[in-house]
């Protein structure tokens, strides 16, 4: 897996429709025909939604973005000047992130350009990782057009890199799955090194996506960055605190590392070293023995200098016990006891709490639709992606699956009104999917 690069594969475009309209699109935008077309997909470990993208390239150095949705413009920019606005996050500057990821990569300049139209069926700003979805797309557009090649993992660390450039002080799990993904498998994501194992589905049970129809675009807010900068310095004097270069270390996974111990124990080191009530920016200072102007301008990020309070205590705490719960899954999925679905629900169920009470990143929006999916037969329920808005995930057995949908879209869309997203994109089963490839035409 290390050095594989994403698949190309040869199809009858008018044998697929969707491949099929995008390519009549593109020919009455651009008067020409897509040379080939890329695919990448979203939360893929359980979600088929992705982004499609069909590329010409052309002898000029103009790039040229299009979208087959009408509420995101045409946009053009110079190849060789690649600008990327973060203070209004519009479609194609995650695109552009993915060009540019690529190009400083290779440390190119004078750049051919190229035409591209964006088709894309995951909901947007729904934590179903759109946007992260057309950065990787993006990226392999610009590999195959440039004529290069790269790992799977190569690609994912990039564009994990790259989406930065929009803000976002995201990690890399998004990224990851979009390139490693296999289809009929779900995959638990590790770091340094990034690497993906399989894990086996229970096949009496489904997944279902919901989404709670709030839109939360986490580049267009401080709440995503927040918390990264909280972990970081939860991170920092947990390292302080066991006598670790805390300097040097950025995420709280580091520490653990660092001290060789389990996850478990990492909460007991958590209980001791931070304290439950809020650290203000003064009291970080104190602890780490340095000033204000070292804090903002050398571990604060640019939107959360002006942050008062920081909750590091309940940020650890989150970080540490749902590391601990993604294992916990994935052994009960190997050792395949009589009641795993019941199991994985009770995990599902205390991630969300967490999620909810610890992390403080789900909304009332998303609670009332987990509490909803629960009492209509799912044992474990949670919200997916970034928070504040998007889409819960819901394990449910297959046999309870007819009523179980019935249910939910009269509970939650038709009783709020909330059927104004298509009703395909509010509520659907899912099956991992493969990740992200390229289509040439037979």
């Amino acid at each position: 897996m290390a050095t594989e690069g994403p698949a190309r594969r040869r199809i009858q475009v008018a044998e697929h429709p969707r491949l099929l309209k995008l390519k009549e699109i593109f020919n009455s935008k651009f008067g020409s025909i897509p040379k080939f077309y890329v695919r990448a997909p979203g939360r893929v470990n359980i979600i088929e939604q992705d982004m499609l993208i069909a590329v010409e390239p052309v002898k000029t150095h103009t790039l040229q973005l299009a979208n087959t949705n009408p509420l995101y413009p045409d946009f053009s920019t110079s190849a060789n000047n690649i600008q990327i606005d973060r203070t209004n996050p519009l479609w194609h500057n995650y695109f552009l992130c993915g060009f540019k990821g690529i190009q400083e990569h290779f440390g190119l300049s004078n750049l051919t350009g190229m035409n591209c139209l964006v088709d894309g069926n995951i909901p947007p700003s729904s934590g179903l990782s759109s946007s992260s979805a057309l950065v990787c797309c993006a990226g392999l557009v610009t590999l195959t057009v440039l004529g290069m090649n790269l790992s799977k993992v190569e690609l994912a660390e990039i564009c994990a890199k790259s989406e930065r450039y929009i803000g976002t002080e995201g990690g890399g799990m998004d990224q990851s799955i979009s390139f490693l993904a296999e289809e009929g498998t779900a995959k638990l994501i590790e770091f340094s090194p990034l690497r993906a194992t399989d894990v086996k589905l229970p096949s009496g049970a489904v997944f279902v996506i919901a989404n709670s129809c709030v839109e939360m675009n986490k580049a267009a807010t401080s709440h995503f960055n927040v918390r990264v900068m909280e972990c970081r310095l939860a991170a920092k004097l947990l390292a302080k605190y066991k006598s670790l270069q805390w300097d040097k270390v950025l995420r709280l996974e580091e520490v653990q590392t660092e001290l060789g111990i389990s996850l478990e124990e990492m909460l007991l080191v958590t209980e001791d070293a931070l304290h439950s009530e809020p650290y203000s920016p003064e009291e970080i200072c104190k602890c780490l023995g340095i000033s204000l102007e070292e804090l903002r301008t050398q571990i604060l990020s640019p939107n959360t200098q002006d942050v008062l309070i920081f909750k590091l205590y309940q940020r650890a705490k989150h970080v540490y016990s749902e590391a601990a719960r993604v294992l916990q899954f994935k052994k009960i999925c190997e050792e395949a006891p009589d009641n795993i679905v019941q199991l994985l629900g009770e995990l599902m169920n205390q991630s969300h709490k967490s999620c909810r009470d610890m992390y403080e990143c789900s909304c009332p929006e998303l609670d009332q639709l987990v509490d909803i999916c629960r009492k209509f037969g799912a044992p474990g329920s949670r919200l997916t992606g970034a928070g504040w808005g998007g889409c819960t995930v819901s394990i449910v057995p297959a046999d309870k699956l007819p009523s179980f949908l019935a249910n939910v879209q009269e509970a939650y869309y038709q009783r709020s009104n909330r059927s104004l997203a298509p009703e395909k994109q509010s509520l659907f089963v899912t099956k991992p999917g493969g990740g992200a490839l390229v289509f040439l035409e037979a």
